[in-house]
Formats: structure tokens, sequence, C-alpha cells
């Protein structure tokens, strides 16, 4: 006989991180031997208006899947060019320059494709739109490899570029690549000097002990207030989220965890609804910025597929993280998914989000309320409307439903009651219009009328 937590992890929608791998390009020579290689992982963000005069946001990643047509390896008379081309018409590229004994990343230029409907949804614009940057490298030496594990962000205009795990090299001699790395600062450790003149102090004998202090605990961050924010397309709302909000980051490996509670009395709410994926921005009082990208499963389920944050520090964005390969928050469209316990979901490795009374529905939203929440009910004995519920004590998600026959759910729940006596001992539906039924010892479960 199944246990009632066994029960509960039948119901729930499992999730996972989607980790993409990083990209990898490589330019031959006319010996087919490697000149120019590069290895990276990247986040774009494009600010973009749409045929009705709005903004919209498309978030998308290098993919693995790219050509390397048009780079060049170099030579005395021309410099080497990297260009990695992917998707429909989009490419990102950057040429080189040397001295003696260094080189260096000149300039990169990205060029995005608002031609392309899958990313850039109703976009007014069309063809490639190119944006211009100086590279930051620092010079390094020949026959080095420049290599930064960190978050490296680009911002310019309506596009944010975000670079970590990268590792590039050129002017590559005989195709050999090297071992030895140029470190970025933001990968290397601070070391403080060691002190190498001490003077040494006569011990002090007649000494008063003061009593021992007390070290103060530290106070943890209380829990974040719920709110509910909303996106609206003209006058109808097309999306809602419910939540206390928390983030968990670190800003560089050396940098210690720090804990933020989003304060829904200074934070505003905008966004885009779309037919295949919805996006909305809170904005905390203008320093903190976190972008929510919904998309659907074929035409059956919705799930965070992006999330966005980052920070304005004098003036200056700074990226606490950015993932457009989640998979959370799954269920049905034309519902919302709810859950009651707090949870933490990891975004990078430097950033996490908590989220407190989580209820949200990116889709499908009719006059500008919730529909009925949803958990996955695995158990095809009868046609039934979710209705989502859940023990106060245990904080387990159950998911009962409208039926059309009754009896049939009386005969379900006498094969579970071993369980039920076991754990289960309070059910709550959430919805009002519920009739109660007792079940084994006056245990009450509510179900949909």
């Amino acid at each position: 006989m199944y246990s009632c937590i066994g029960l509960a992890f039948l119901l729930l929608l499992g999730c996972g991180v989607l980790q993409s791998d990083a990209t990898v390009a490589e330019v031959l020579d006319q010996n087919n031997k490697t000149c120019i290689y590069a290895e990276m992982m990247v986040n774009f963000t494009v600010q973009y208006e749409t045929s009705n005069s709005t903004l919209s946001t498309a978030e998308f990643v290098l993919p693995t899947n790219v050509t390397t047509a048009g780079s060049i390896c170099g030579n005395k008379t021309v410099t080497p060019f990297l260009k990695i081309s992917f998707g429909n018409g989009h490419y990102w590229s950057i040429n080189f320059t040397h001295s003696n004994t260094s080189y260096h990343g000149d300039v990169f230029i990205f060029g995005y494709n608002v031609s392309d409907s899958t990313i850039f949804h109703n976009a007014s614009q069309k063809g490639v739109i190119k944006v211009v940057a100086n590279d930051t490298m620092p010079p390094v030496p020949m026959d080095h490899y420049y290599r930064c594990m960190s978050d490296d962000v680009f911002k310019q205009g309506n596009v944010t570029q975000t670079f970590w795990n990268v590792s590039i090299q050129a002017y590559i001699k005989d195709g050999n690549r090297s071992k030895n790395a140029t470190v970025c600062s933001a990968d290397t450790p601070t070391t403080v000097a060691p002190v190498t003149n001490i003077t040494t102090i006569a011990p002090v004998t007649n000494v008063t002990t003061a009593a021992p202090t007390t070290t103060p605990k530290p106070t943890p961050t209380p829990k974040p207030d719920k709110e509910t924010y909303k996106v609206s397309r003209g006058n109808d709302t097309c999306l809602i989220i419910t939540m206390g909000l928390q983030l968990n980051y670190s800003t560089s490996a050396q940098a210690p965890w720090e804990v933020k509670n989003i304060d829904p009395n200074v934070t505003t709410a905008s966004g885009t609804c779309g037919n295949d994926t919805s996006t909305i921005t809170l904005n905390e009082n203008n320093t903190i910025y976190l972008v929510f990208s919904f998309a659907k499963h074929s035409s059956k389920t919705f799930y965070l597929k992006g999330v966005n944050v980052t920070t304005i520090v004098n003036g200056s964005a700074q990226q606490l993280g950015i993932n457009n390969n989640l998979s959370y928050w799954e269920a049905t469209l034309g519902s919302s998914y709810m859950c009651n316990k707090d949870q933490v979901f990891k975004v990078t490795d430097k950033l996490f989000i908590n989220t407190y009374d989580l209820r949200v529905q990116p889709f499908n939203v009719t006059n500008g309320e919730y529909s009925t929440g949803y958990f996955a009910f695995p158990v095809g004995l009868f046609k039934y409307k979710t209705c989502l519920c859940w023990n106060p004590q245990m904080n387990i998600p159950v998911c009962i439903s409208q039926l059309q026959d009754i009896q049939r759910f009386y005969n379900f729940i006498s094969v579970l009651k071993d369980a039920l006596n076991k754990s289960c001992k309070s059910f709550t539906c959430i919805q009002t219009n519920c009739f109660e039924m007792n079940h084994n010892n006056n245990r009450n479960m509510r179900i949909a009328k």
C-alpha cells in the first residue's frame, strides 16, 4: 500500500534545470590545423518594438550548433577574425590585434535578425541589426589562451550580452592549443601581503580579566511580503503572479552570499504577453530588475523558461544571474500553478530564488482572475476539473477532482485508506464551492462540487 508521501510524489509535477553546454567554435587553416579556438556560454537579451508599437523582450542563448564560415586565421597583413553564425541569420564576431609579445580582442559585433519570428515575435523592424562593443580582454601572451569563468556583462542600449565560462585563443601555432591560461581579474582571488616586520612585545603579567562577551547571533532575514503582480494586454489582464520573493546571490567567487527580500511596496510590474511566450519584469525602485519568462510545451502545458536578475549599482548595470534553459512551475494551459510550500530554485551557481506562497498563470487568464490551481493527477478513472488541496500539517499537495461519478471516487479512496489513515489527517480545498464528506473516523476531506 502506498504511503501518503509516496502518493504525493506521484501527484507532483517534476521540475529540473536543463543546463546548456558551452558553445565550441574552431577555425582551421589551409592545412586543416586549428588557428582560432573559442569555448563560451552567452546569453542575449534584446528589447525590440512590436508592430503594435509596444516593447517586447527576446531572450536567447548562443546555441551549440554554430558555424564559423567567414572566419580568418590571419597572417602578417591580416588580423585574425572569428565569426560565429547561428540560428536564422544571427552572428557574433570578434577581431584580434597583437604586439610583439601579446594579443587581445579588439572589437566584437553582435548581429541579430529581427526577421526571425521564432525569437522576435511580431517585430516592427526587419533585417539584421548590429551592435558593436570594445572587448575588455586583457593582453594575452602569445602561446597563451584567455579564460574567464565569471559573468562578463556588456550592455549597449537595448541589448545585453552576458558571457561566462569563456576560453579563447588566437594565433595558435601548428594547431597546438596552449595549456597556459591568462585569467580574467574576476576569477583571480584577492591576496593579502604577509607581514614581515613584527615587533615582539613583552608579556603583561598583571591582567584584569574581563567578563566574557556574548557574540550576538545574526538576525535571520524575515519572510518576504506576498504580493500579486499583473501584466495587461490592452484592457485585459494576461499574466498574474502572486508570491513573496527572496534572492540569494553572490557577485563573485570571493564575495559573500547576500540575501535580499523584494519589497512589493516599491516594486512595479510590466511585461508582454504573446501566443507562445509571456514575460513579466519586476522593478524594485529602479535598483533591481527581475525578468521571468514563460513558454508553452506544445499546446498542453506552460512552464517557467527563464530568469534574468540585474541590479543597478552607482548607475551601472550588474547582472546577478541569467538562465533561459529552466523548466520550473509547469502546469496545464488554462490553469494556474500553485505551491504553498516555501521553495528554492537554482538560476545559476551564484543565484537562487526563494518563493513563498507561489501562484502563477502566464496564459489564458479570464476576467483578470486565476483559473483552477493545478497539480497532475495520474489516474484515468473519471473526468474531472482539478482542485488543488493540501495537508496543512504536512504541507503535501494533493489533487482531487470534480467527478461525474462520485461513487467511483469513494471506491478509489477506499483503495488508499491505509495511506490516508497513516499519514493524511486533514485536507482542505482552496476552492469555496466544496462540500464535506466523512471518511475514516471523522477525518474530513473536501472535494469540488
